[in-house]
């Protein structure tokens, strides 16, 4: 191929920057959107169920009855600070859980209670629950199961909390009643210094005030992960290109690695939105995956760029494959030394690689500087980290990773050098 670009080139470039465009102005709108308070009126006619609730570790069936004496139990406070918001999503109405209430590292079963009055009148009620909680819950008025997250029990199966509508009995207006919480935080779960439990309060609300409610919850929660979904899919158009443009390529073995790899990226990072907004993965599945399936990435891209300047350095494959199957051994026995041994190993793999494709390799600046922010986004931790760049932002209240911000570049970085490798159709590949 030669150093000009053919006019299918500049096109499919042109199409790839107006898309970007596009997709980045689309998601900034639903990230404003997402980020609103809730609505005053709304939140005026609610009433957040913070404050003091009744705490007991351990598991009883029995203390969802509304006849339980409670009152040898300890308390938790769930009033939330001013201003407060979860580290992720941001959600609002954060507060510390029982390890940082008087039960560090505490894991397994544990309760919530207080009595509340409903409002008498005609409407029915909701009880909106808690959108933050580590790992699962269920929810009881006067003893009777409303529903939860996830599936607790003698098999438990936790999933993302995600925003939840509970109707109270018809005749619960104008009555007094106990509303009890059992969460569960699983041995050997991580959780951070303020971890296990209820991170946020539930929230009692008539119908239909309830229904703006939780309709504001899912606009922020979708707004959360919304750019967990919209990059995969830009990953998945990529591979679509390089596949596309295969056939007539001359950088087939760059092609096929670079599909591989993105396939794999966009595999990780759709798990991020799939486990927040459905029930289709548990967090234990989605733990697993997350501990491995940087490796294919990192290989995948490393055999991809060692074919970037033509004849690939069989070296260099055979670090790739050596460094891959050490690491999956080192991800999937959670040996911590072994994973981060072999992800420096791969950034400097890498760096041998860059430092051939700035010397000889073709479009040498486009491409040096797109396996560089491949790099960065890939190895924030080790790159980025000891400069002390944050690890999220929250532009409109809304949390979002600096990864995300990195594949905002990477993607069309990417698609513009696959683009420049696929020559006009009166061109011969090299």
């Amino acid at each position: 191929m030669t150093p000009e670009s053919t006019p299918r080139q500049r096109r499919l470039v042109i199409g790839i920057l107006i898309a970007t465009v596009l997709t980045f102005t689309l998601v900034t709108l639903d990230l404003a959107r997402g980020g609103r308070p809730d609505p005053p009126a709304l939140r005026a006619a609610a009433t957040l169920l913070d404050g003091a609730w009744r705490f007991h570790t351990g598991d009883d069936p029995g203390w969802a009855s509304p006849k339980l004496d409670d009152s040898a139990w300890g308390t938790i406070d769930l009033t939330a600070p001013p201003g407060s918001h979860d580290g992720d999503v941001g959600l609002p109405d954060y507060v510390g859980g029982w390890m940082s209430h008087g039960h560090p590292d505490y894991h397994g079963y544990a309760w919530y209670r207080r009595t509340l009055d409903i409002p008498p009148g005609p409407g029915s009620w909701d009880i909106l629950g808690p959108t933050l909680v580590e790992n699962g819950y269920e929810l009881y008025w006067n003893g009777r199961l409303l529903g939860g997250s996830g599936r607790l029990g003698p098999d438990p199966r936790l999933v993302g909390t995600r925003p939840t509508q509970f109707a109270l009995p018809a005749d619960a207006a104008g009555t007094r009643g106990v509303l009890a919480i059992r969460a569960y935080l699983p041995p050997g779960a991580g959780a951070a210094e303020d971890g296990g439990g209820l991170h946020s309060a539930p929230i009692l609300a008539p119908r239909p005030i309830s229904d703006g409610l939780h309709r504001a919850q899912w606009e922020r929660t979708i707004a959360g992960y919304v750019v967990d979904a919209i990059e995969p899919l830009a990953m998945f158009a990529t591979v679509g290109l390089a596949l596309w443009g295969w056939p007539r390529s001359g950088q087939k073995g760059f092609l096929l690695f670079a599909a591989f790899a993105l396939a794999f990226r966009a595999a990780r990072r759709l798990n991020n939105a799939t486990v927040a907004w459905t029930d289709l993965q548990d967090l234990s599945t989605y733990a697993w995956l997350a501990s491995w399936m940087w490796v294919p990435a990192v290989a995948a891209w490393t055999l991809a760029w060692n074919r970037w300047c033509g004849r690939p350095w069989r070296s260099v494959d055979g670090a790739a494959i050596v460094l891959a199957s050490i690491g999956m051994a080192g991800a999937l026995s959670h040996a911590a030394r072994v994973t981060q041994g072999c992800r420096i190993a791969s950034i400097l793999l890498l760096v041998v690689i860059g430092i051939r494709i700035a010397r000889e390799g073709p479009m040498r600046l486009l491409a040096t500087v797109t396996l560089a922010s491949i790099m960065v986004a890939m190895f924030g931790g080790e790159l980025l980290d000891p400069l002390g760049v944050p690890g999220i932002w929250f532009p409109f209240g809304i949390g979002v990773s600096r990864t995300q911000y990195l594949y905002v570049l990477v993607i069309p970085l990417v698609a513009m050098v696959i683009a420049r490798t696929i020559p006009s159709r009166d061109t011969v590949p090299r």
